[in-house]
């Protein structure tokens, strides 16, 4: 069954009917997930969701706002829609993405590197619709089908050969977040294209012209921000209850006093977090706050909407939302005539607001500069501003490369630079660095749990990362006994690992933990008396 899966083309999105994948056979994961049923099975998708949603890609649904149209007229204006939106693609207006998305759709040598790269490709072990140039090559013979001369004269003597109904544009939409974004393509391909870039461009379409985006990304996430202050719907008053109740449970947990400091005039930086952390990983914030106060930072919170949480959720899939965000954390560093704004643990606001802001406005506009909290805390190391006992994190370590930070934004040695300093037993994954894996929860993954996708999550997307987690623990791997610690700087990555961990009963069977770099910092602190992992302190 699964040879008919490797043997899709790109005219199948309109002409076949049924799955074009049913992920029936998936890599195998490195021992001890080698053995029978140590691995959980997909969820069975109930059959009435095909009839509102398009499931037909794969079996899964990521866009559970695209519902099937109920009449022709509706069909009609959803193809209407989609062809504009796919011309602007293409228009000056696009300007910011207009050359390398060009270059990508005229120069692609279908070489096939960029599959060979894919970690959702190799994790279904070679399913045709997930290789990087499938949904791209998809969108260009719609491209030239309705936008060139030849492709409207000749059609299908061109390669303008798809067929264009509202299966085919849902099939399409679900390609593109079937995709991380992760863009370990682009950094492979020996023409320099970006299918990355591109599936973000599909995206658009369905969210600037269509008006459709997963729940949890836009209604739920960039919408909800911008009403309330944060994606995680924090509020500001349910903010300063938090922060007091993190102050108190630091001090009763470790004996260290620590009190964040809020809305302060004219500080050296503004500390941004994913507002996720103080939620789901409230020692995360804890965390840097006793180290910047160890180093002895002029350091703020801000409490203003949207200036406490470093959240974009817009650079996945829409410029306008992407701006809107940007431009509203900007406004709140201003308000505080702060020097500089450093962006803690959290990949994609790393990439929005020090990358991606560069597309969005001027240095001039944007007033404040931005930067990674990863070099600084190198730096303090380095110094010796901050003081560690190694020997409190004496057990093996590994350490989770965030896509955004590290192979977009080429910040690979400061946090190696810390881990040798305070991790006897740290060790690489393979591949590591700018050759890492996605953990396969970036691009909106981590927080999309709309039907069945985070099965799709859990086994498809992060494969690969689980398999190198494994492969880096090999030989304490079946030791309970042994504390494992995946350290990954990263809100959204730390939320796909403890997904991945619980999936796979990792923690549970073998005492696989999960965690950033700031948490494992303050652990190794020499002016530390109580460990501060909680699964120490069961020890």
């Amino acid at each position: 069954m699964a040879m008919e899966y490797k043997n899709v083309r790109t005219t199948d999105i309109s002409r076949r009917e049924g799955l074009l994948s049913a992920l029936d056979d998936l890599a195998p994961l490195p021992a001890p997930y080698d053995k029978n049923g140590l691995e959980p099975a997909f969820k069975d998708p109930k059959p009435e969701w095909a009839e509102t949603n398009c499931c037909s890609l794969d079996g899964f649904c990521a866009i559970d706002t695209m519902k099937r149209p109920e009449t022709q007229e509706e069909e009609d204006e959803l193809k209407v829609k989609f062809l504009k939106g796919l011309e602007k693609l293409f228009l000056d207006a696009n300007n910011k993405y207009l050359q390398p998305l060009s270059l990508t759709m005229e120069y692609c040598a279908k070489c096939n590197t960029c599959s060979e790269a894919c970690h959702v490709y190799k994790a279904a072990n070679g399913d045709e619709i997930y290789r990087p140039i499938f949904r791209v090559d998809v969108l260009r013979k719609l491209y030239k089908k309705y936008f060139t001369r030849s492709g409207k004269l000749l059609g299908s003597l061109t390669g303008a050969d798809i067929d264009l109904d509202w299966e085919t544009i849902a099939r399409l939409g679900e390609s593109a977040y079937r995709c991380n974004l992760c863009r370990r393509c682009a950094q492979v391909c020996p023409m320099g294209l970006d299918n990355g870039m591109a599936a973000r461009e599909i995206r658009k379409i369905f969210s600037m012209e269509m008006g459709l985006a997963p729940t949890p990304v836009h209604a739920k996430g960039t919408q909800l921000q911008l009403k309330t202050g944060s994606s995680t719907g924090l509020t500001r008053p349910a903010l300063l209850d938090t922060l007091e109740f993190i102050e108190e449970d630091t001090y009763e947990r470790t004996g260290r006093k620590i009190k964040f400091p809020l809305d302060k005039k004219g500080a050296d930086v503004l500390l941004f977090h994913n507002a996720g952390e103080f939620m789901a990983w409230p020692e995360n914030p804890a965390a840097f706050a006793i180290l910047l106060d160890e180093a002895g930072v002029d350091w703020t919170l801000s409490t203003d909407v949207v200036g406490y949480d470093s959240v974009n959720y817009g650079i996945w899939y829409d410029d306008v939302q992407a701006k809107n965000v940007a431009m509203a954390q900007f406004e709140a560093a201003r308000k505080l005539g702060v020097k500089r704004i450093v962006i803690g643990e959290c990949g994609h606001a790393h990439k929005a607001a020090v990358v991606g802001a560069d597309r969005m406005a001027d240095s001039e506009e944007r007033g404040v500069p931005v930067e990674s909290f990863l070099p600084m805390m190198a730096e303090f190391v380095r110094n010796g501003r901050l003081k560690f006992d190694p020997s409190k994190n004496d057990f093996p370590v590994t350490l989770h490369d965030p896509c955004n930070i590290v192979r977009q934004m080429g910040i690979v040695e400061p946090q190696r630079e810390i881990l040798r300093k305070i991790a006897p037993q740290f060790r690489e994954m393979t591949p590591h660095g700018v050759d890492n894996y996605c953990c396969g929860g970036g691009s909106g993954f981590a927080i999309m749990n709309s039907y069945n996708f985070g099965d799709f999550r859990t086994k498809v997307s992060g494969r690969m990362k689980f398999a190198q987690i494994l492969n880096a623990f090999a030989d304490e791997m079946e030791n309970p006994d042994i504390v494992k610690y995946v350290c990954a700087p990263c809100s959204n990555c730390k939320g796909t690992i403890r997904d991945l961990l619980q999936a796979y009963k990792a923690t549970a069977r073998y005492n696989v933990q999960y965690g950033g770099i700031v948490e494992l910092m303050v652990n190794g602190l020499a002016s530390m008396d109580r460990p501060y992992f909680e699964f120490l302190e069961a020890e």
